[in-house]
């Protein structure tokens, strides 16, 4: 089977009513997102952060996958399917995605604050003062500002052996993540899904601009029919 990679991001879960990570203004849900999403916003006010970050795991855990993330698992019947998220939620995998690596991490998981690797899951609120297995405080397993992206090179390789890609929900315009682009093959084709994208159809990439919904919709039928 074809190697299928998707990229999406906050887009395609904005549909199932999951806020998008930050507003123009700089805010993420009325919080200054340095305040809790870095590590010196974590240092300052632990409290804070865990609330906040308890506040989206709820908000997550009540929303429910939408067209879009059912039709990406639905791809896997006629292709090798796999999902590169910047997408925190979990909604990929409760489509019945079997392949998503999370670039910035994830809700569901909670991880000692001084090694990256000691990772737990978590489906409840989280507690101040509580403790990993290697003694140091459990926080968020969420990549924040400035913090390296575990699993970028996992994605680079996922990438250049692409031999469809597909982009939805995401501008491409936050780095790391944007740069993953630059590792697909110069054969492969395109599809790229967004309101207002960032670029023009070619012959090589085939633009949708629409909603998650219906450009998955539409991409489908394209893209099921590829040999």
């Amino acid at each position: 089977m074809k190697k299928l990679v998707v990229l999406t991001g906050a887009g395609i879960s904005a549909e199932s009513g999951i806020k998008t990570f930050r507003d123009v203004d700089g805010l993420w849900e009325g919080h200054n997102v340095m305040d809790v999403a870095s590590p010196e916003g974590w240092h300052r006010n632990k409290e804070l952060v865990l609330d906040f970050y308890n506040q989206r795991r709820t908000a997550a855990l009540n929303a429910k996958p939408n067209a879009a993330h059912y039709g990406l698992a639905y791809l896997e019947q006629f292709y090798e399917v796999t999902i590169i998220t910047q997408n925190v939620d979990d909604l990929h995998e409760r489509a019945g995605s079997s392949s998503v690596v999370h670039l910035h991490g994830s809700l569901f998981e909670k991880r000692s604050e001084q090694n990256e690797h000691n990772i737990e899951p978590i489906f409840e609120d989280m507690k101040v003062g509580a403790l990993a297995s290697d003694g140091a405080l459990y926080r968020p397993n969420i990549v924040w500002f400035g913090e390296e992206v575990p699993e970028m090179n996992t994605a680079i390789k996922l990438v250049q052996k692409a031999e469809i890609l597909i982009i939805v929900g995401t501008s491409m315009q936050v780095y790391p993540a944007a740069s993953l682009v630059q590792f697909v093959s110069p054969s492969v084709k395109i599809f790229f899904i967004d309101p207002k994208p960032a670029v023009n159809s070619t012959e090589r990439i085939k633009v949708y601009a629409e909603k998650a919904t219906t450009g998955i919709a539409k991409a489908i039928e394209f893209i099921k029919n590829i040999k």
